[in-house]
């Protein structure tokens, strides 16, 4: 019998392998099952949850967990929340079925039913992409095969891991969305990065007003630098920079010279004023 798939099926990559044919539900107790180690979601609503719990209490558990069976016990591959949703709620035991499955298998089937369930936050469907690139020596193309989406899609999910940190923190919170990533990455300085994502949590910017915002900054031209810069002027121009999160030039004259700091409204000034009076 063929094995589940997603688009072509991450099982394309490897031998085929026969699967049970008829797969049947038992109870297992909780205590038995482990996390699944290749889950690649790890951000839980608390509503949904909650919502989750209390339509486990009204009617049940109705759906079944995927796990497999290892030396000490069972380890689970899909039906995350619902597990947690058990444990939360003090139940001995779960319905499960038990089914062959490899480390590739497992994570398949992850994928699977949080791709098509919309569960993955851009960050974590990004994370789970750039393991199976690395993992199975995929390149996008194959990948996208393997997924059933464009090439373009994939490159566009992974290209959010070159953001900051800090901005890869607000689209797992949902702050701000696919969208506003997308724009973002148009531009190259990390510190207008990061200051942008303030700008459009702050003021509850839109992807179009951002489009606007990024597309005024890319009209500034900068007069190109022709001297050749001491090396410990480019550092301290870098550790000004991550430290008010804009752009910063030092002009240095033989004794003497000048610092640039740029701010882009008055309470982006008022913000970096209040930075340097928090140092002094």
């Amino acid at each position: 019998m063929e094995r589940r798939a997603l688009g072509k099926g991450i099982s394309a990559l490897i031998p085929e392998k026969e699967s049970p044919s008829q797969e049947r539900i038992v109870y297992l107790k909780i205590e038995e099952i482990k996390p699944n180690p290749f889950q690649p979601r790890q951000d839980f609503d608390p509503e949904g949850m909650e919502e989750l719990m209390q339509s486990i209490r009204e009617k049940g558990l109705l759906q079944p967990i995927l796990v497999r069976l290892k030396p000490d016990g069972y380890e689970l591959i899909a039906g995350e929340r619902r597990f947690n949703a058990a444990k939360l709620l003090n139940l001995k035991e779960i319905p499960a079925i038990i089914r062959e499955a490899d480390d590739l298998d497992s994570l398949e089937l992850s994928l699977i039913e949080n791709i098509q369930r919309q569960d993955l936050n851009p960050i974590e469907e990004a994370r789970a992409y750039q393991y199976l690139i690395e993992k199975f020596q995929l390149t996008q193309e194959r990948l996208s095969q393997v997924l059933g989406k464009s090439r373009a899609s994939v490159a566009n999910i992974l290209r959010l891991l070159k953001l900051p940190q800090e901005v890869q923190d607000e689209l797992r919170k949902g702050t701000i969305s696919f969208a506003h990533g997308r724009v973002l990455l148009e531009i190259d300085d990390p510190n207008q990065q990061r200051y942008l994502t303030k700008e459009i949590i702050s003021n509850s910017l839109s992807v179009r007003e951002l489009e606007n915002l990024v597309r005024r900054r890319k009209r500034r031209i900068l007069r190109p630098r022709t001297k050749q810069i001491e090396p410990y002027i480019v550092v301290l121009e870098e550790e000004l920079q991550h430290r008010l999160a804009t752009r910063v030039r030092i002009i240095k004259q033989k004794k003497r010279g000048h610092i640039n700091i740029e701010f882009y409204s008055a309470e982006d000034l008022q913000r970096i004023v209040n930075i340097i009076k928090g140092n002094l």
